[in-house]
Formats: structure tokens, sequence, C-alpha cells
């Protein structure tokens, strides 16, 4: 089992062949024979990846199945995206979790239709502002067709919150600078494992920190410098509420960051502890990764006026939390 309570199978030839359902109940002999159906119709299985829900999908040598502790959530939509402003130069929107910012590059071969099954933010955002200017139009009776965004910044698949896409290469090239000087104030809420004090994490980030995932390294020719300013707002239950304010923007910065100071954020499948040591368990049962981006502020491109843009926790997150106070008898 890994340190976020899933169970992973790896497809070996013997059991290349097989369906998914029977595969389910051979790997967990221990189980009610209706409880393998019963994680297909939760959600809870997924195939190198990928959400499956088909019993009697045939499985594959090397293939790898994931039998997650929670159901995965639905699909986000062009309904779970919030535009909280736009303008002719830019717009700052709440991305839904469960939604990549942009296409890899790994996916430049996928189908139109694959590509329409899993959009990503880029894909849905310019039809979200289309139907919002054509609603703001009430006398126009054509339709607004739909605008260019441009991305400057990610983040996660599993993290929401606030983001702000280009729609000139003006605001572009000024939003991209603002990037590169760290002169974005962004702020995460995100709820992790344990009691954690106030503190400000500095190390030098690496692809590999010598056991194949992202972390800190000693030698600062190796890494890039990384600053995460933790306040822990709130102690519920074993866990801490807090917020991390960045004052660089590494990939994975805060989760990182977090867990290696033996606080993984709860949900995180990835980072779990510091290196070297037993994996955190994260016994907390949140839904997924409990970090969202809560601040967003810069310069607007051509105005230079200042912007400041703040969100709640999102639903999920927020009846997590109410939960851990359940619990805690709060």
């Amino acid at each position: 089992m890994r340190c976020d309570g899933s169970q992973v199978f790896h497809v070996s030839d013997s059991e290349a062949g097989r369906s998914l359902l029977a595969s389910l109940r051979r790997w967990r002999p221990q189980a009610l024979a209706t409880e393998a159906a019963q994680l297909l119709r939760n959600r809870q299985v997924q195939i190198d990846g990928n959400l499956c829900e088909d019993p009697q999908r045939r499985l594959k040598t090397g293939e790898v199945v994931k039998v997650l502790p929670h159901a995965i959530a639905a699909p986000p939509t062009e309904a779970d995206i919030r535009v909280h402003f736009v303008d002719e130069h830019l717009v700052v929107v709440e991305k839904p979790s469960g939604m990549t910012t942009m296409r890899h590059q790994e996916e430049a071969h996928w189908s139109a239709r694959r590509r329409r099954r899993e959009p990503t933010l880029e894909d849905l955002l310019p039809e979200v502002l289309a139907k919002s200017l054509t609603s703001s139009r009430r006398n126009s009776t054509s339709r607004v067709r739909s605008p260019r965004v441009i991305p400057v910044h990610r983040l996660d698949r599993d993290t929401s919150g606030l983001m702000v896409f280009a729609r000139t290469v003006v605001a572009e090239r000024s939003l991209v600078e603002q990037f590169r000087e760290h002169s974005i104030d962004r702020a995460y809420s995100a709820i992790v494992s344990g009691e954690i004090a106030e503190q400000t994490v500095e190390s030098n980030l690496a692809r590999d920190r010598g056991d194949g995932k992202r972390g800190s390294v000693s030698d600062p020719e190796q890494g890039q410098h990384a600053i995460t300013h933790v306040r822990p707002i709130e102690l519920v239950n074993g866990h801490t509420l807090v917020e991390c304010r960045l004052e660089t923007g590494r990939t994975h910065q805060i989760r990182i960051h977090l867990s290696e100071a033996g606080h993984p954020v709860c949900g995180d499948k990835e980072y779990c502890g510091p290196l070297g040591r037993k994996p955190i368990v994260d016994r907390s049962g949140a839904p997924r990764l409990a970090l969202h981006a809560a601040e967003l502020g810069f310069e607007h491109p051509l105005t230079r006026e200042p912007l400041h843009f703040e969100t709640r926790l999102p639903r999920d997150l927020s009846y997590f939390l109410r939960r851990l106070r359940k619990e805690f008898g709060i």
C-alpha cells in the first residue's frame, strides 16, 4: 500500500487477457466478491493513470492498475470554471481541480475525440469567455467569436484556484516577466498532516533529489532556489490548515517543501515525507490534493494598475475541513 492509501498492481504475462473484474478479485482475495464491482462503480480504479469503470476491460502485460482509497470526482466541465476578471488584455479565472492547465508535449498526438473527452483549461476557457461576452451583449443576436487565451503559468491538475491568462502578446510578455521576476503575489491554502509551526522553508529544488522524485538538494548548482513562507491558520484533529506564500514559484514547490518538513499535503500521492525516511501514510480521507491557490496579485500589463484577487476554499475542501472539525468535536 502506498502513502496515499492506494494499492498498485502490475499486470504480468500470466494475467494478460483477463478481465479487470477477475483480476481485482484475484489480487484482493481477502475482500468480498462484490467489493471489486463496487470499486469500479465508485470510480476507484485506474489503469495507467486513467479512470476505468468497465469490469470486462481486458488487461495487457505491463499495465499498472491502481485501486484508490476514495472515489475519483467526476471530471470538471465548463460550468466549473469561474471567471473573476476579464478585459481585452487578460482574464483571471478559478481553475477547478481535476483539470490540467494546458496540453503537455506527450499529448500532442491525441485524437480530437480524446481531447474533447479530457479538455484542458486552455481548451475550454475561450468557449467560456465567448458565452460570457455574448450574454453580456443583450441586444446582440450574433455569437461572439471564441477569444484567444495564452497561458503564462500552470497549476497542477489536482490543484484548484486562481490563474491569469493573457489575451494579447503584449500582455503575455509583461505577465511572463512578472513571474520571472517573482513579483507576482501568490498565496495558497493547504491542509497538511500534523501540527506545523510557522516557518520559512528555503532550499534548492531539482528534478531528482536522489530517489527519482523532485526535491531539495544540497548542491545549489543542481537546483533552483526556492522559498516558501508557511503560516498555520487552524489546527484540526491532527491536521493543520496553513497559508503558504510563495517568494519563488518552482514546480511542485509547496508540496515538496511541506512534505520534506514532515507535513505532506493531505491527498498528495507523490510527496509523502523527507528523503530516506519511511513514507508518511495519509489517513485524512482527503477527497483530492488539499491545495488551493487562494490569492493572486500582479500589475496590469498595460495600465500598471495593481490587481489583487482572493477566493475561498472550494466546496470539496470546505466539506473536508468541516468533517475534520466535526471529528475533532468543533
